[in-house]
């Protein structure tokens, strides 16, 4: 199997995830296909898919800022059973990781992840592929070692319609396992940053963001 870097939509295999993405999330989770022609080109931006005899079965897309040393996982797919997708992109995302630290000279502090809670949102099926069941996913990231922000997380419809979107948690996954908080300052700033692409902001973010402002810190809760 093989990991790919796309930094084109002009790249066949674009094609094939957006048909996948399209797929198995739901549409205010999918930037249109055009939108894409920047981020894929942003070299900050990694997009990487896992192809197999010709395939993309799997894909994962995550960014990397040196400033705060930190990393944000946009989205994981996993198509298939039975092909180990999950540990093959997880391994593979962070050794690229590691790698983008080491050349910056630190050791990588961790990365965020937004992350369905199903015992909130039920409706979400993933296009039917079972193993990108919310549960499945819920615990998966868990045992990875990722930890829920004590926050009443919204974020911005990818549909660029001003709508919130729920029933999502915030979750970090810090390097060292003993870290249980971040700085409220490090959640305020890095937000407004990742969704800079948006320009239609919902009320009910820009509230929460704002809300930052008045925390020193936000508790990191188990999953």
């Amino acid at each position: 199997m093989e990991y790919k870097r796309i930094t084109s939509i002009y790249d066949q295999n674009f094609k094939k995830l957006h048909d996948l993405m399209g797929k198995i999330f739901p549409p205010e989770e999918v930037l249109e296909y055009d939108l894409w022609k920047e981020p894929l080109e942003d070299p900050s931006i990694r997009v990487f898919v896992a192809i197999n005899n010709d395939e993309v079965v799997g894909a994962t897309e995550y960014r990397y800022y040196p400033d705060w040393n930190i990393a944000m996982t946009d989205f994981t797919i996993i198509s298939k059973p039975g092909l180990s997708l999950g540990r093959f992109l997880a391994q593979n995302r962070l050794k690229d990781l590691q790698q983008l630290a080491k050349e910056n000279g630190k050791e990588l502090f961790g990365m965020f992840a937004e992350i369905y809670d199903p015992y909130r949102v039920e409706h979400h099926q993933f296009g039917g592929v079972k193993v990108m069941d919310p549960y499945v996913r819920r615990e998966v990231l868990s045992h990875l070692g990722y930890k829920r922000l004590d926050l009443n997380y919204v974020h911005p419809s990818w549909e660029n319609n001003g709508e919130a979107v729920s029933g999502l948690d915030l979750c970090f996954m810090p390097t060292n396992e003993e870290v249980d908080k971040l700085p409220a300052t490090l959640v305020k700033d890095f937000l407004p940053t990742y969704y800079s692409v948006l320009s239609n902001k919902p009320k009910e973010w820009l509230d929460m963001v704002e809300k930052l402002s008045q925390q020193e810190s936000i508790p990191l809760l188990p999953l």
